[in-house]
């Protein structure tokens, strides 16, 4: 069945999006055992506890319920004076405990909200519902062709902070947006990697569909595990189009998790969803509960880096683009660089490192190591520009050497010839002899004709092998011509 935008009209969709954050401590949330699993052999980073293996006993890693009080600050949250942690129980070959440690009914942060920019440019704001620290579970694989699986307990006990978006978002735009809104605020809050292609931020997203005037919401699916904003909005397209297609067959939409296949486009069924008392929670008899002080949060309020709310904000106030901060968001080290150029040149140096810079750090075999480009690099190019020195162009051929050279500016513009002539007793001798050699185009200019001003512009440019600076060029040849 296909699936109109005259069908669609009748719905309305509803999502809400859970997000498991990886907090970036160096140890595990309950065992003294490096959290760094990325490139471990399997099985190299585990303690007894990952193993539950009887008499372990769990102990909260204090850095990580910071960086769980800074994440609820960067979202505007609500920071619980108490919190517990639960039991949640469930077998599963990558959980040896069989349960995971959580939080259930007293979670660190209990509410929250972001503003997230739009593609009209206006903003919309998500409530965060809630927002708790829990442990991961291990990983699983199946070899192809194989009657067995694997199982590497290294993520097991990695400290996570799930958030729980209220249902506020009716498309898929506007789950994307709020996904890449979040991201933004975790990275720059430096709570976490913020890795999403290596599984540091991961994102569930629940779609239920209604008619157009109805006070209920529809039955829910969850599709889990997206980890990039593209796999977010499509997963969430297809299962709009898939419930309402349903619905328009007079069939019923299942409670269920279910999974993206990227390769097809379509999400398909795992399993019907759980209920929280299918869980069978109850508070985990080996961790006390946690108070949480006022003096407590402020101090990490203090350690708070400034937010995307913020930047944007800064940005906007010295003229900058919508689009240009965009860009600028997505690489912190570019907003680093921006924000310490003197601000009667952050102009130039926005354009420079949103279009040429961001070319050059886009070629996928770009190696960040190399990366060298400062702030004092483009104070320097943009007086160099400023004085006639240099050239737009070759400004830009020195920028291209900056990015990965600590060479200063002034000295690559003259090993490679680019410092303009500025002499106008020198580039007066120039002018005159372009315009007598080329007497039919200077009197074309005398006689009003602009266009051929362009030509002894480009003699002059061609004579002095390019050195010659244009404005001081373009005011010589219209003083001599126009007077």
């Amino acid at each position: 069945m296909i699936i109109t935008d005259d069908i669609r009209k009748k719905y309305v969709p509803t999502i809400g999006i859970e997000c498991h954050v990886q907090l970036k401590t160096k140890t595990k949330l309950f065992a003294p055992v490096s959290n760094e699993a990325r490139e471990a052999e399997p099985n190299t980073l585990v303690s007894p506890l990952c193993f539950g293996l009887p008499g372990t006993l769990p102990v909260l890693n204090e850095f990580a319920v910071e960086l769980a009080i800074k994440a609820g600050l960067a979202m505007n949250g609500e920071i619980a004076s108490f919190m517990k942690f639960d039991r949640k129980q469930y077998f599963y070959p990558d959980l040896p405990k069989g349960y995971q440690i959580t939080q259930f009914d007293k979670p660190i942060i209990t509410s929250g909200w972001l503003d997230v920019p739009q593609l009209d440019g206006s903003q919309k704001r998500v409530e965060i519902e809630r927002a708790h620290m829990e442990e991961d579970a291990g990983k699983s694989t199946h070899p192809e062709g194989s009657d067995f699986s694997l199982v590497d307990l290294n993520r097991a006990g990695t400290p996570l902070l799930e958030i729980v978006s209220k249902p506020d978002m009716h498309s898929a735009a506007e789950a994307r947006a709020y996904a890449h809104e979040l991201f933004l605020a975790m990275k720059y809050a430096d709570v976490s990697e913020a890795d999403l292609y290596h599984g540091n931020m991961r994102f569930d997203v629940n779609v239920s569909i209604a008619p157009v005037g109805s006070t209920e919401l529809g039955t829910r699916s969850e599709t889990k595990n997206l980890n990039s904003f593209k796999s977010i909005e499509r997963a969430t397209l297809y299962e709009i189009d898939r419930q309402i297609e349903l619905l328009e067959k007079g069939k019923q939409v299942v409670q269920e998790t279910r999974g993206w296949n990227d390769a097809k486009q379509i999400t398909t069924s795992q399993r019907s969803k759980e209920n929280a008392h299918d869980y069978r929670y109850f508070p985990e008899p080996d961790l006390p509960p946690v108070e949480i002080t006022g003096d407590q949060v402020q101090a990490v309020k203090k350690t708070l880096p400034q937010l995307p709310v913020d930047i944007r904000t800064k940005l906007q106030k010295l003229g900058i683009d919508s689009q240009q901060i965009a860009i600028l968001l997505e690489e912190k080290r570019f907003v680093d660089i921006v924000l310490a150029v003197d601000k009667k040149h952050i102009k130039k140096a926005v354009n420079w490192i949103t279009s040429d810079v961001q070319a050059v750090v886009n070629d996928g075999e770009f190696d960040w190591a190399t990366f060298t480009l400062t702030s004092d690099d483009l104070n320097q190019l943009a007086i160099m520009v400023a004085d006639g020195k240099l050239s737009s162009t070759g400004a830009k051929e020195v920028l291209l050497e900056l990015i990965t050279s600590t060479t200063p500016a002034e000295a690559i513009a003259t090993d490679k010839k680019l410092i303009q002539e500025s002499d106008e007793g020198a580039i007066e001798a120039i002018v005159d002899s372009v315009i007598a050699a080329n007497s039919s185009a200077a009197e074309d200019v005398k006689n009003g004709e602009m266009k051929a001003i362009g030509f002894l512009v480009g003699q002059v440019m061609k004579q002095s092998k390019g050195k010659a600076n244009p404005q001081i060029v373009n005011k010589l040849l219209k003083e001599k011509l126009q007077s």
